[in-house]
């Protein structure tokens, strides 16, 4: 008897431990950190799982992508352009509804008219004929003017952007806010609990007063950084402004004013649960966010880019006809990237996008207050049932029966979700049992010794023993179970590996591989990379993996600088001992990634895999093509801008369909000499007329390139492309890409 009543004590207190977390505010001594991380996983998972695979064409995006960049120009595009494009969309196309995820705080001084005005006022006010002329100059060149005549009465929302205390631009004030939802004064009056934003970025005057209407674009990463709430209502000064989401849905549904839904306790009104827009409710939580309803991952929306539309190349119009459409860039460089529970790279605009869908739809997600009520008795239920059976049961039928209570809680959850929109907290409950679960068998506990052993096992033949140290400190954080993370890829191969070999008796040949391949390994381990495998005379290493680093991009460039130079301090060595010189070339790229275990039943390895990792190979393929030591993609210098680059070509690698953009670094910015840099920047203007197709600037610019640098390859790769483009012309739809056909 005193033995049951110990197992249950024990089971008791661990169902305490868990009602404790559930009864708890999220700041309290009682609410534990993990549980709420797994809370949120579950989440992320219940909403891929819904996910809709329907692409919905009732919202189109038009995309200011990397594509309308190349065509158009780099970020911000003059506002004649921006009036264009809104002439087109409603003109051309005539869409029903413009939303822009976009703010425009500053004039556009780019057509030299502010200039103009100076002189009126000052060198030219006695000049008649130039004064008569001025208001014609100004049609011409007022390009915010023309913008906003764009902009008049047509149905468009601006967008403008709140800066709150995560984004460190406190006090500021850029632009005219519009009129907010709520004064000050209405709000003094209401028990509402919200964060105040500290300064805004908003959209000029001229703009504003054109405009149908105006809402904020901003966010609300959770504390994981993850996306998935958005605030419908954000408050600055007092004000409630609301959400470019919820501004688009007013016009649409044609509803001037939100009623505020306030929940009645015993003392009042003391918390706002939805905001009533029309028969449409729209669940808000205590800081006034609401449940992003994702659709799916990106491209859940049709994208157009923005540069097909100013050149009216969408291939059908009637896709814009009468449907809302939202204005926004996937550009990398444009930092509106987000990380959300459907993609760890998702664009901002899809994120309206898809509130906007889910408010028409009547498909918000809703965590009312009574779901805590409803969590808590689930968990003492399920909780005293478990732990009842399971003093009675063997472990098999205790197994059977663990199982059925977790099928018929997640299928219970699963149902409230898809037929009523609720979110019911799922983590705790699931956490209670296995906790229970593992208590009863005997197994709950891990010898802390054993796990780093495990590691050192694990991971101690890819990196470091300071790295292996380093993840023995948290080591349920590290497994080899395949995941998808951002990492970097290095390849370096030997150059003319094959005729060394030939020319040396084999232990002279290990002997060299030896002597080469360890000074090698130590600076990769030096910059905290991970070996994958040594291939004859290749190396391939990664980083990001098995331990997380946020600069694995930069650390993975230092190791491929680091080992030329060494290579090339090597030299008089290796020629000392009779042996050939070396020259390797080293491949870099950054992206998404599979890592992980993989291999057969006979063999597995601790490796990385995927389109990135065979980009990665191909662009040290590349480098005996331009006579380079190193070449990085796209992607992994724009990880690294400290470092200067000269980009070598846009190419078409085998294997792969989008070009990419390859560079070889130069160093440092800061390192580098006059020289470089005003041969870099001839270059460029060389580059700019080949890809303009202006054949003999580009020729003229190159043949002085080569004369100051004849022993760079590229000079003469892109005089010889010249030679034959002035008598074989690419024509006018003609990209700049060089495809490869061979590894």
């Amino acid at each position: 008897m005193r033995r049951y009543l110990m197992r249950w004590f024990l089971g008791s207190s661990i169902i305490v431990f868990f009602m404790l977390h559930v009864m708890s505010p999220p700041s309290s001594l009682f609410s534990w950190q993990f549980i709420h991380n797994l809370e949120r996983d579950l989440y992320d998972l219940r909403l891929n799982v819904a996910a809709a695979s329907v692409v919905d064409d009732r919202v189109i995006i038009v995309d200011i992508d990397e594509k309308s960049l190349a065509e158009i120009g780099r970020w911000p595009w003059n506002r004649q352009i921006l009036s264009q494009l809104v002439d087109r969309l409603f003109i051309d196309y005539e869409i029903d509804l413009l939303g822009l995820d976009i703010a425009f705080p500053e004039a556009d001084n780019s057509s030299g008219w502010s200039q103009l005005e100076v002189l009126a006022n000052t060198l030219l006010k006695d000049q008649d004929g130039f004064l008569a002329q001025l208001p014609e100059i100004k049609k011409q060149l007022d390009y915010d003017q023309q913008f906003a005549d764009s902009l008049h009465h047509r149905r468009v929302v601006l967008g403008f952007s709140f800066a709150t205390l995560e984004s460190r631009m406190e006090n500021v004030q850029a632009g005219l806010l519009p009129e907010p939802l709520l004064t000050a004064e209405e709000v003094r009056l209401l028990p509402l609990k919200y964060e105040s934003a500290n300064g805004y970025i908003a959209n000029l005057p001229l703009l504003q007063a054109n405009a149908l209407g105006a809402g904020h674009f901003n966010v609300s990463p959770d504390v994981d950084g993850v996306v998935r709430r958005v605030p419908m209502l954000q408050a600055y000064q007092g004000d409630l402004y609301e959400s470019l989401s919820l501004a688009m849905a007013r016009v649409i549904l044609g509803e001037p004013t939100i009623e505020l839904g306030l929940e009645k306790g015993s003392g009042g009104y003391h918390r706002l649960e939805f905001l009533q827009l029309g028969a449409r409710k729209i669940p808000v939580d205590a800081y006034l966010r609401t449940l992003i309803p994702f659709r799916g991952p990106q491209g859940s929306f049709p994208y157009l880019s923005a540069s097909d539309v100013l050149k009216q190349r969408v291939s059908d119009p009637q896709l814009l006809k009468d449907k809302i459409v939202l204005l926004g860039t996937t550009a990398q460089g444009l930092l509106d990237l987000r990380t959300t529970p459907v993609a760890t790279v998702y664009p901002g605009v899809e994120i309206h996008a898809n509130l906007l869908a889910g408010i028409l739809d009547h498909q918000l997600m809703d965590q009312p207050a009574y779901i805590v009520g409803m969590e808590w008795i689930i968990l003492v239920l399920s909780g005293v049932l478990l732990l009842f059976l399971l003093s009675l049961l063997s472990p098999l039928w205790a197994t059977v029966n663990t199982v059925l209570l977790v099928t018929g809680i997640v299928w219970f959850n699963v149902m409230v979700w898809e037929q009523l929109n609720l979110v019911l907290p799922l983590a705790a409950t699931l956490l209670m049992i296995l906790s229970l679960f593992l208590f009863s068998m005997s197994y709950g506990y891990f010898i802390e010794s054993s796990h780093k052993r495990a590691m050192a096992h694990l991971f101690g033949q890819y990196v470091p023993p300071e790295l292996v140290d380093e993840m023995s400190r948290d080591p349920s954080s590290f497994n080899m179970r395949g995941e998808n993370r951002d990492m970097t890829v290095l390849f370096s191969d030997v150059r003319g590996f094959t005729t060394i070999s030939e020319g040396l008796e084999p232990q002279e040949l290990s002997e060299l591989m030896n002597e080469f391949l360890t000074p090698m390994t130590r600076i990769i381990h030096e910059q905290r990379g991970t070996i994958d495998k040594y291939m004859g005379d290749a190396i391939m290493a990664f980083w990001g993996a098995p331990l997380r680093d946020e600069k694995h991009a930069r650390h993975a460039l230092d190791a491929a600088m680091g080992m030329v130079q060494t290579l090339e301090a090597m030299q008089p060595q290796f020629k000392a001992r009779g042996w050939p010189e070396i020259k390797v070339g080293v491949g870099l790229n950054s992206g998404p990634m599979n890592v992980g275990n993989m291999g057969s039943q006979f063999r597995i390895a601790y490796t990385v895999m995927g389109d990135a990792v065979n980009l990665g190979s191909r662009l040290e393929g590349l480098t005996k093509q331009y006579g380079v030591q190193i070449i990085a993609s796209e992607t992994t210098v724009a990880a690294v801008p400290e470092y200067a680059f000269r980009e070598l070509d846009r190419v078409r690698v085998k294997g792969k369909d989008l070009p990419v953009v390859i560079y070889e670094p130069l160093g440092a910015r800061d390192h580098l000499t006059e020289s470089v840099i005003s041969e870099l920047v001839l270059y460029e203007t060389a580059l700019t007329h080949y890809r303009e197709q202006h054949w003999e600037l580009a020729r003229q610019l190159l043949l002085q390139l080569r004369e100051q640098s004849p022993e760079r390859l590229l000079y003469s790769i892109y005089l010889e492309r010249i030679d034959y483009f002035s008598h074989n012309p690419p024509g006018e739809d003609w990209d700049g890409v060089y495809t490869f056909t061979t590894k």
